[in-house]
């Protein structure tokens, strides 16, 4: 019993030995600038669309199909995996980070074909989030008919 005990600690020592250090600190405050960032870009966008004289809904539509668009090209030449390198959660939380996530499975089954491996693949990270938010609209749909 004792001779496993010792294998145990020794086995954790060197997990923490070989583990890379990160600094916490420097990592929250990456990802919190960074996806502040990505958000003062989408209100220039809606505030430019604004001044152009569009209505809100239709500046936010525009902001959020421009954020998506430039998810997807960054994705597709590799430069937002070094941007959610660097920035963790600060890529992953705002809309940018949806693109990716939709963008970069897709890119990665290409090879196995249009159907079965784009088609099939896009969706793999991201599909439970869109099943579950449409299931959750639809019942605050049938919640928000019957309240009227």
């Amino acid at each position: 019993m004792k001779n496993n005990f010792i294998d145990k600690k020794k086995y954790q020592d060197t997990v923490e030995k070989m583990s890379p250090k990160t600094n916490i600190f420097l990592n929250c405050f990456n990802a919190f600038w960074s996806g502040g960032l990505i958000c003062v870009i989408g209100e220039f966008i809606t505030n430019y669309f604004l001044n152009l004289g569009y209505e809100i809904d239709v500046a936010r539509t525009f902001c959020s199909v421009i954020l998506i668009f430039f998810g997807v090209i960054l994705t597709g030449f590799g430069v937002y995996d070094k941007i959610g390198k660097f920035a963790g959660a600060g890529s992953i939380v705002p809309i940018t980070g949806f693109a990716n996530s939709v963008a970069a499975p897709a890119l990665e089954f290409k090879k196995e074909g249009y159907i079965f491996g784009v088609g099939a693949k896009m969706f793999l990270i991201s599909g439970p989030v869109i099943v579950y938010s449409t299931l959750a609209s639809v019942i605050v749909g049938i919640f928000y008919y019957f309240s009227l």
